[in-house]
Parts: structure tokens; sequence; C-alpha cells
């Protein structure tokens, strides 16, 4: 039972409170680089963790594309909700969609810088009631974020007529978590919910939510 924590580790703050949360996890996790030959297929869950523009960023965007296509429990944090939506808007809704900070401020872009950056900046994240989010975290919680950019409005807009459902909001942030459609368990959320792990927090509650959709596919596959 693995997962595949998809991204390119840089030893800043995010990745080192993700490599102390993984002994917390009832899974083993495995850090695959973006620009490595990975096949997703072998895992029971990918987590596309922040660290964006990735160094392979269409490798990101295939990788999105096939977790969709082979349902693969899919976690998306920070820029892993960032190239989500850019993947949805592309595959699913058949929309020119472009990312400001990778290719350039558009007319076409659906995630665009913030206007106030939230780099390392904590907001209170409050869940939608009646949503899956809200299931497992009922209360409102702060997040802390290390995002400059985020999807637009518009964007989440398109999004919401497409059936995708937004589970958290916050102020300066907008949607903060995203539940995508037609998938066991494809979630995504601004906030980082693997930060405090460092500080001997416990597992957030999204996670400890993909964890088990991760189990439930192991189970599944024996």
């Amino acid at each position: 039972m693995s997962v595949a924590l998809l991204g390119d580790h840089r030893g800043h703050r995010s990745h080192l409170e993700l490599d102390a949360l993984r002994p917390m996890l009832a899974v083993d996790t495995v850090w695959v680089p973006t620009d490595s030959a990975f096949e997703l297929a072998s895992y029971d869950g990918v987590w596309l963790v922040p660290g964006s523009p990735y160094a392979d960023d269409a490798a990101v965007l295939r990788a999105i594309t096939e977790v969709r296509s082979l349902g693969i429990p899919f976690l998306g944090t920070c820029g892993g909700m960032q190239y989500a939506v850019v993947s949805f808007v592309r595959d699913v809704l058949g929309a020119a969609a472009t990312h400001a900070e990778s290719d350039g401020e558009g007319d076409d872009n659906v995630v665009a810088a913030l206007a106030c950056s939230l780099q390392g900046e904590s907001r209170v994240v409050t869940p939608v009631p009646g949503t899956r989010f809200a299931s497992w975290q009922p209360s409102p919680f702060a997040g802390l974020h290390f995002c400059g950019y985020a999807p637009t409005p518009a964007a989440v807009a398109r999004l919401e007529a497409a059936g995708v459902v937004v589970g958290a909001t916050a102020p300066d942030a907008g949607a903060e978590v995203l539940e995508f459609p037609d998938h066991p368990f494809f979630v995504t959320s601004m906030f980082q919910p693997h930060v405090g792990a460092l500080a001997g927090e416990p597992v957030h509650p999204l996670v400890a939510a993909f964890v088990a959709a991760v189990q439930d596919r192991s189970r599944a596959r024996r």
C-alpha cells in the first residue's frame, strides 16, 4: 500500500513538513520527482504536493489525467490544486486553460496571481456545510498557506457549473477546497494540511480522509 508524493523535493519548509508527516501515516509514501520516469498505476494514491512550477509541468498534467482515468485517490495541495484546475478545464471542459506563473498572463488564465500573496500566511478556513470536506472537518480552523497564485473566481464558477464542489472558503483565497466529481477521491486544497507535522500536530482530517481512500483502493485491488 503506497502513495506517490508527486513533486520535486527542494528542501523548503513545506517539503520538510511532508517528511515529518510521512511516519505518521498508515501507508507507505515515496517521493516521485516530476521529471523522473514514473508509473502511477502501481500506486494506491497520488498526492500532488506543493512546489510549482514543477520540474516537468507537462508530466504533472499527464499524471492528473491518468489519475482521473484510473480512479486513483488524488490529493492536490497548493500547486497541486492549481494544476488540477488547469487539467480539468482542458481535459473535461475542453477549453483553453493556462497558469499565469508558468505560462504568462493571458485571457485564458484559470490560475492567476492573488491580489494579496499568501506566502507564509494563515487564514481562517471555513468548511461549507453539506460538503464532503465539512464531514471530515466541520469547524473553521487556521490554515497555513505558501501560495502566490490561485484559481480565478471565473474559473471556479465554471468548475461549479460542471459539478465541482467548493468545500471550504477563506478570506483572500476564495475557494480553499475543491471536490471534483465522478471520482472516488479527487480533492484539492489551497491551504497546506501537512504543515504542523514538524511540531507534532496530529494528521489533518483531509489527509486522514485521503489515506482512508487509499486504503480502500488497496483492499479493492487485493
